[in-house]
């Protein structure tokens, strides 16, 4: 068996083949809800309810999504330049350590002027945290996948360390938690009485630049070229390891704003827990949505009804919610393998 590259892909086929790896992933997940002892087709209908089958869950839906709209546009970024960011979750924690650094207090100063200070900040430490691994990259030819990967262990040993100490809220009542960000450090709610927050509206705008970057700048034409061909974009002039940086710092500066807005947004401060996975799962995002900034948006819905419906689900028909990690997981495995055979023609000699 060879692969061989196929001509470039006609619309129905590059349609086709993330809607077959969809169709895949639901296949599959039915298999394990009658090894469960549940009818797949109610299991199914609940957890589209769950994430969508009142304004509640919309919203709750829509505030999940929030945080792995920011995470998969970082992963979309990065992996679309061959930089194999898998760091971030470290990059979001840096993120949420900034804003409440920043944001308890140390600045007075309003809103309109204080929120999009944290932002800039917020973004600022996931670049940084993102630039050494790129560095070693490009200067010594370290693998990024290693140092990003263990770079999340050392940065929530980082964050338990200052929630027990530094940072520890001294009202907390000994809770490993920070002290609550000031009013004018806090993103509104959307809805009144919802917790869908300002930090989808952000996601969403981010969503629009990233795609202006990608597909309409002189940057984007650089990532795309050194994604596809490393040696040939250095032979016609593009400053390849250059290119590799500037797709770091703004990587790491998307996955610092999911930070950001799940402490500025939605929680109010920081704990060890702030993330369930969410730079984990940035990479499935990602990766439904074939690395397309603006299809992040629905990839990340998507993934966030699965979670959001699967936890409505489980309380109403005993089947275990981690059917939703199940189908993530294998969301991922089924889009990698429909990406390569909408670019590879499989032989048999």
């Amino acid at each position: 068996m060879r692969l061989e590259p196929k001509p470039a892909p006609s619309l129905a086929a590059t349609l086709a083949y993330p809607a077959a790896a969809i169709v895949a992933t639901f296949l599959i997940a039915s298999l394990l809800v009658l090894a469960a002892g549940a009818s797949p087709f109610s299991v199914f209908a609940l957890v589209a309810k769950g994430a969508a089958g009142s304004q509640f869950a919309i919203m709750e839906t829509l505030t999940r999504a929030t945080p792995l709209i920011f995470t998969g546009l970082a992963v979309a970024v990065a992996f679309r330049a061959k930089l194999w960011n898998i760091g971030a979750e470290a990059q979001l924690y840096a993120g949420a350590v900034v804003t409440v650094v920043l944001g308890t207090g140390a600045l007075p100063l309003p809103a309109p002027i204080l929120i999009p200070l944290l932002m800039v900040a917020a973004m600022a430490a996931g670049a940084l945290l993102l630039f050494g691994p790129a560095i070693l990259k490009t200067r010594f030819g370290v693998d990024e996948v290693v140092t990003t990967l263990l770079l999340n262990f050392i940065v929530l040993l980082f964050v338990s360390m200052l929630l027990e100490g530094p940072l520890k809220d001294p009202m907390g009542l000994g809770w490993p938690q920070s002290p609550k960000l000031i009013a004018e450090a806090r993103l509104p709610r959307i809805i009144q009485g919802k917790r869908l927050h300002y930090g989808f509206a952000v996601a969403l705008v981010s969503a629009f630049i990233v795609w202006v970057i990608m597909k309409k700048s002189t940057l984007g034409y650089e990532m795309r070229a050194v994604g596809h061909n490393p040696q040939g974009a250095r032979f016609a002039g593009i400053p390849v390891n250059a290119t590799l940086i500037k797709t770091a710092l703004l990587s790491g500066g998307l996955a610092a704003l999911a930070g950001f807005s799940e402490v500025s947004g939605l929680k109010g401060n920081l704990t060890l827990d702030l993330s369930p996975g969410f730079g984990y799962t940035g990479i499935v995002v990602a990766m439904l949505a074939m690395l397309n900034p603006l299809g992040v948006v629905i990839s990340a819905i998507f993934v966030a009804g699965i979670f959001v419906g699967a936890d409505a689900m489980s309380r109403s028909a005993g089947v275990p919610s981690y059917i939703a990690n199940v189908m993530t997981a294998t969301a991922l495995l089924t889009m990698v393998t429909a990406i390569m055979l909408s670019r590879y023609r499989v032989r048999w000699r």
